[in-house]
């Protein structure tokens, strides 16, 4: 019986470059499925480099973007999504970061997540979201 998997690296100048040993998003599919995981996105502008924090509204928005743009890649959208993680810098920011991010989704198909608070982000941001998406074949 023959099995088919690939794994493909995926990159999008729409989300900021890695400042790591990782890649912005791996792309998994099988005879089954396809799976999208995406490592953590903060708020750094792709065009500029530059972070934009200063506004909480504005850095989840440009968080979400950024997923949405690697989602893309892959052909799938929010709807698509499985689980998301949300890291906080500090969880009294935790009404708005949901405002924002809740925006993304629709209420009857948002998908699981967890919300934590860690003493640092990378950069110094105030939140860091990475997703799972999926696709049946």
């Amino acid at each position: 019986m023959y099995f088919y998997t690939m794994k493909k690296i995926i990159y999008t100048e729409l989300a900021p470059q890695p400042i790591g040993p990782y890649n912005q998003a791996v792309f998994y599919k099988n005879d089954y499925e396809q799976t999208l995981y995406t490592s953590g996105q903060i708020a750094i502008d792709p065009a500029t480099g530059e972070l934009k924090i200063d506004d909480l509204k504005e850095e989840t928005h440009l968080v979400m973007r950024h997923l949405e743009n690697l989602l893309k890649q892959v052909g799938m959208n929010f709807e698509h999504v499985v689980k998301t993680t949300i890291f906080l810098s500090d969880m009294h920011n935790f009404a708005t970061v949901n405002e924002v991010y809740g925006s993304y989704f629709k209420e009857e198909t948002a998908p699981a997540r967890e919300t934590v608070e860690v003493a640092n982000l990378p950069k110094f941001v105030n939140v860091e979201i990475s997703l799972i998406a999926k696709y049946d074949i």
